[in-house]
């Protein structure tokens, strides 16, 4: 157990399941309080808070009201304390049909759940952050430097979600809050591997299997495989703790090598 780490408070988005999930794990696994906050609560999700330190929150981050609702639910569950905001929230559809099929509610959806709601929840815990010094890690994507049109809404707003990010950074940091970024590469979640996930959604359109779709995903990088969620929630610690102390505005890529630029 981190004792640089142990005895905090966080409030994890995006909690049921895939990487959400295992940084709720994680944190509660070095003696972090965690406030989880889900659309609704998973089986394994429920089973962590049977230890204790994992307080499930529901709500609907998609609204402006749900964002403040997890934040005043998830203080209250932690005793009116938050350490650490960890920013995980999202969703990816393929726009298999290309850039003239992506609707106005499309491009509002995919700016909503990706970026609006970091924002959101970001503006109503903040000041229980700036109370004591804490921690923003925000979960991106290689797709914010990386531009696909098959997924080009997401893409966008996940931009967008680096460039807020950085910009508080330095608005923030001089008040004792840092704020980093993490932009995984494909991970091992059902948003790639899932029923109805971007694997299965793309070979049904490209006439290919979905085992044909992910080796062509990981084609490009140098390790040649998918990230685990529990890697990427290895870096939220690191982020969050306080072995990285002078670290904020960053953003770490943990892609395998897909991007191979500087």
């Amino acid at each position: 157990m981190d004792p640089l780490l142990s005895g905090k408070t966080a409030l994890v988005t995006g909690a049921s399941r895939g990487i959400g999930l295992a940084i709720v794990r994680a944190l509660a696994g070095e003696g972090v309080t965690v406030a989880a906050v889900s659309r609704s609560a998973s089986a394994e999700l429920t089973a962590l808070a049977g230890s204790g330190s994992v307080h499930p929150v529901t709500a609907d981050l998609g609204t402006a009201e749900g964002a403040v609702t997890a934040v005043e639910q998830g203080a209250a569950l932690l005793g009116g304390r938050l350490d650490i905001l960890v920013n995980n929230v999202g969703g990816v559809r393929p726009r298999v049909g290309g850039f003239l099929s992506v609707t106005d509610e499309d491009w509002l959806g995919a700016l909503t759940i990706n970026f609006l709601s970091a924002v959101r929840v970001t503006r109503a815990a903040l000041p229980l952050l700036l109370q004591q010094g804490g921690a923003i890690v925000t979960i991106g994507s290689v797709n914010a430097a990386l531009p696909d049109p098959l997924v080009i809404d997401y893409s966008a707003a996940k931009a967008a979600l680096a460039n807020f990010s950085k910009a508080l950074s330095k608005e923030v940091g001089p008040r004792g809050v840092r704020v980093n970024t993490i932009s995984p590469g494909p991970v091992e979640t059902d948003l790639w591997l899932g029923s109805g996930g971007m694997a299965e959604t793309v070979g049904g359109a490209r006439d290919a299997s979905p085992e044909e779709i992910v080796k062509g995903a990981v084609s490009g990088t140098v390790s040649g495989r998918f990230t685990r969620p529990d890697e990427v929630a290895d870096l939220v610690l690191l982020l969050a703790g306080g072995r990285a102390m002078n670290v904020t505005g960053t953003d770490v890529v943990i892609d395998g090598g897909l991007i191979t630029t500087l």
